[in-house]
């Protein structure tokens, strides 16, 4: 049997403006086995102050996929990827508006395209709502 559903509609959400940032690093870095490795990231906001400036460091060996190595917020301490923090380390200049990834004992194993990239303060949840008129909901999020 077929049925209408009228409904009630309850829209939450963050309301917020989007705007472009511009992160900056070098083309190429080459380490030789055992060195270190230092790359920077000039970024065009602020990594001092304010919600949702973190920026992150992430690498991608040839052939294989991404690898989230760690990331800065504004406030609070670096957070690393649990086997990584005996690699890498992660340090900001505020006043230069940078963000270096330093790597230790390089090696061969190493090599890879290394991004930084800023990440959201918060995922920001959207919500929606339904209820029907026989009481049922239907929700909705995505993050």
């Amino acid at each position: 049997s077929s049925w209408t559903c009228g409904f009630e509609f309850l829209f939450i959400s963050d309301i917020y403006s989007v705007k472009s940032e511009t992160l900056t690093q070098p083309d190429s870095v080459t380490v030789q086995p055992g060195h270190t490795l230092s790359i920077t990231c000039t970024v065009s906001y602020s990594v001092s102050a304010g919600p949702g400036y973190w920026t992150a460091w992430i690498r991608q060996p040839a052939g294989k996929g991404l690898e989230w190595i760690g990331r800065h917020c504004s406030g609070c301490t670096v957070v690393l990827k649990d086997s990584l923090k005996s690699k890498f380390s992660i340090n900001v200049d505020s006043s230069s508006k940078t963000v270096t990834l330093t790597g230790n004992n390089m090696q061969p194993g190493d090599s890879a395209v290394y991004y930084c990239a800023r990440e959201p303060q918060s995922h920001r949840e959207y919500v929606e709502l339904y209820k029907n008129t026989s009481g049922c909901y239907s929700l909705m999020s995505l993050h």
